[in-house]
């Protein structure tokens, strides 16, 4: 049972991450959108943030850049790609490759406050899967994530 919804979570993840206006971010990109995440939730509280950041029209998501938000355990509390993951625990989403990605990003957040987590995710644009790195920041007992794909 637990197989089947992490593979139904994995899915559901992929399919809504299109968005309208696709554009390809860069680092800098991702790393600017996840500081400017951490002010506005510090001004405007949780709560409107969380529904900002998972709003997919809203200011928190330009092409294929987005915010999203877990806690420390897994527990997704906002996300810019997919809202049917809010609520829901991904601490075990796994790449194509096998990798537990949100524990890399989860375990680099607890050691180092912000990095970066490699893996190999399914571009929602060619339908390929592709090489793609997460930028996370821990902001208390969160941490705040932006992913882009790498190319090569």
């Amino acid at each position: 049972m637990k197989k089947a919804l992490i593979g139904m979570m994995v899915c559901a993840f992929v399919a809504c991450l299109t968005v309208s206006a696709w554009s390809v971010g860069s680092p800098d990109e991702a790393k600017a959108l996840v500081d400017k995440a951490i002010v506005f939730m510090k001004a405007n509280g949780k709560e409107k943030a969380f529904a900002e950041f998972t709003n997919r029209k809203g200011q928190f998501t330009k092409g294929d850049l987005y915010i999203f938000v877990i806690d420390l355990n897994g527990m997704t509390f906002a996300h810019g790609g997919n809202e049917k993951l809010v609520g829901k625990n991904v601490i075990d989403l796994k790449d194509s490759d096998g990798k537990f990605f949100i524990k890399d990003v989860i375990e680099g957040a607890k050691a180092k406050g912000a990095g970066w987590s490699d893996y190999r995710w399914t571009n929602p644009e060619t339908k390929t899967i592709e090489k793609k790195s997460t930028y996370f920041k821990k902001e208390g007992d969160l941490v705040f994530g932006c992913g882009i794909y790498k190319e090569g």
